[in-house]
């Protein structure tokens, strides 16, 4: 394009060596005075543009731009029904009329109210939750569902790959919309920038229908890796629904020598949470997709549940369009509420102040904190901060433990085996303030239990990092820590 304008590539890299400088100058003005950062991010990128001022002005061109203040996310609520729900229960929950099955559940009402006042997250109990922690069982029964779709099949995730497990799903997904199933698949530009568009053409050309969220400048051009649609979702009739931590890809079969067996926590929803997900894939579609499904009523009708489960749960979601942090709110209010013990899986450990500070005074005042981490990196600067926290969290008297029996991606958070956050978010700052996310919580002694029994199994594959094994980490790995823990706020 820049040839096309009469401008050679050498001319503007030249320009910009130059005067890389002033261009600098007027980035740290731009962070300063005109960007809604933490004063942690703003003194990082200061720091980052003028020690290493071409490395900091190609990061800040690929992963630096804000875009909080922007209108490109406002997307349209839902109107009706759901407004009138949540103002219903809110006055439920005001005049304490909400029953709930265990009286222990109730010092969590404040989180409930929350939820609703800042996410329009309506609370319901009616829910069947089958948990799956194994790619190939809970792939399995995606596939078993999808299957069975007799109206629509509305599929969202972050990584899609053209690879073996794709080539079981994708037959699927044509057959289905060929026996008039409406079937709609959402992904993000940068997750799934290694399919070609031939991969997605053959979904078109079968009947299905297709979004990109944020797609690449220029075809391949990814100049942005901050802001993607990290949510994985699928909801088919209204009557299934999954969520958590697995994306599309044989290493989530634990078939990619490089990460081995993958640890990951999915869940499966029967029952009216379902239609919540409907919203969040229908509200993340319109966007993309420049349509308004809401129209569609038939879209949200809640079908006959047959299973007859009580698990309450809230479905919550956060990203750069919210004017709360409802995620990571609910990690904080959680650890505030625990009387015995909080369980952490996440594979990036980098928490902001307030979560590091609530986890820490929760280890200190008796409260049995532990936190499981990979034992391997994925990306290799976001664990070597990781491990910087865990240290100190170490230092604080929790229990922390390294999975070593392949790749830890699961994203749970319980306390007290009363209430769980499941789902997407990672306990990172990316996850809380620059990802769009999806979680659920649950309020539920039966199926946190199961979540918790699975991080109790998990101990026994894991290594304990006590104070001494962290101590006597090599000079390498302490100088690692140091740099990557300097670029937390922007990792």
């Amino acid at each position: 394009m820049l040839e096309m304008l009469g401008i050679g590539v050498s001319t503007v890299l030249h320009f910009i060596m130059d005067n890389i400088v002033i261009i600098n100058i007027i980035l740290s003005l731009i962070i300063v005075f005109f960007e809604r950062r933490s004063p942690q991010a703003v003194w990082t990128w200061l720091l980052l543009l003028y020690f290493i001022p071409i490395v900091g002005f190609i990061l800040y061109l690929v992963i630096g731009q804000d875009f909080h203040k922007s209108r490109m996310f406002k997307a349209k609520e839902i109107e009706g029904e759901v407004k009138y729900a949540v103002r219903r229960q809110e006055e439920t929950i005001y005049k304490k009329q909400l029953r709930l099955a265990n009286p222990e559940l109730d010092r969590f009402r404040d989180l409930m109210l929350y939820n609703l006042e800042a996410g329009s997250a309506v609370l319901t109990d009616n829910n069947d939750i089958r948990i799956y922690t194994d790619g190939k069982e809970k792939f399995r029964a995606l596939i078993h569902e999808m299957k069975q779709a007799k109206k629509y099949i509305h599929m969202q995730y972050y990584i899609i790959r053209s690879d073996e497990l794709w080539q079981e799903i994708e037959p699927v997904l044509i057959q289905k919309a060929k026996e008039g199933v409406e079937v709609r698949v959402l992904f993000d530009s940068m997750g799934c920038r290694t399919m070609h568009k031939k991969d997605w053409n053959r979904l078109k050309a079968g009947g299905v229908q297709i979004a990109e969220f944020f797609p690449a400048l220029l075809g391949k051009l990814q100049l942005r890796m901050n802001y993607r649609n990290h949510r994985k979702i699928v909801v088919i009739d209204g009557r299934i629904g999954f969520v958590g931590g697995f994306n599309v890809g044989r290493e989530y079969l634990g078939l990619d020598e490089k990460f081995g067996y993958w640890r990951d926590t999915h869940l499966c929803i029967e029952g009216a949470a379902v239609t919540s997900l409907a919203v969040r894939f229908v509200l993340d579609w319109n966007y993309a997709a420049k349509e308004n499904l809401f129209l569609r009523d038939s879209l949200f009708e809640i079908p006959q549940y047959v299973r007859g489960g009580h698990d309450p749960v809230q479905i919550i979601s956060s990203g750069p369009d919210s004017q709360s942090k409802e995620i990571h709110d609910n990690y904080l209010r959680l650890i505030h509420h625990a009387k015995d013990h909080v369980y952490i899986q996440t594979p990036y450990f980098i928490p902001d102040d307030s979560i590091l500070d609530a986890l820490k005074i929760a280890s200190q005042s008796g409260i049995d904190v532990r936190i499981m981490i990979p034992c391997k990196p994925d990306h290799p600067f976001v664990y070597w901060a990781t491990y910087s926290y865990i240290g100190e969290m170490v230092a604080a008297g929790a229990k922390c433990y390294v999975y070593d029996n392949g790749f830890l991606h699961a994203k749970t958070l319980s306390v007290d085996g009363l209430v769980a956050c499941v789902g997407t978010a990672n306990m990172d700052i990316r996850s809380f303030a620059l990802n769009f996310e999806v979680n659920a919580t649950i309020y539920s002694e039966r199926t946190v239990g199961r979540l918790e029994a699975a991080f109790e199994n998990d101990i026994t594959k894991c290594k304990q990092v006590t104070r001494k094994v962290y101590d006597e980490r090599s000079l390498l790995i302490r100088a690692k820590e140091q740099f990557s823990r300097l670029l937390s706020p922007l990792l």
